[in-house]
């Protein structure tokens, strides 16, 4: 059962959230332990949260950010109940980089100033 709220702490930010701090579902029950917090906090960005529910290793669970309610120093709540976190599932790799640079941008027939740029400098 979930323990008294005052004793989650204060409420804070994905920003503060430790490895290892307990998950609870929106009824009370205790799914599991923080592995890991998900963002970029550059772009001041939360996606969610990664937690273990098991004592040894292998029951990882992703649980999205809009499924998470409230942040405390001590623990998370999510918004939603018990069963629906059973139906979590593991996280997933990490998709691929992608890097764009302006020279994936430009393609197909040169605009008008690139054309009349061209024309100028003699390049064809």
């Amino acid at each position: 059962m979930l323990r008294p709220m005052d004793d989650l702490g204060e409420p804070t930010s994905y920003l503060a959230v430790s490895k290892g701090v307990p998950v609870y579902s929106s009824d009370g029950k205790d799914l599991g332990r923080v592995v890991r917090v998900l963002s970029a906090p550059n772009l001041d960005m939360f996606d969610g949260v990664i937690f273990d529910t098991t004592a040894g290793p292998g029951g990882h669970r992703f649980v999205d950010a809009p499924e998470v309610g409230d942040i405390f120093e001590r623990g998370i709540v999510l918004k939603i109940d018990a069963a629906e976190a059973v139906k979590l599932g593991a996280p997933d790799a990490n998709p691929g980089a992608l890097s764009v640079n302006p020279a994936d941008l430009v393609g197909g027939r040169p605009g008008f100033f690139r054309r009349a740029w061209n024309t100028m400098t003699g390049k064809r």
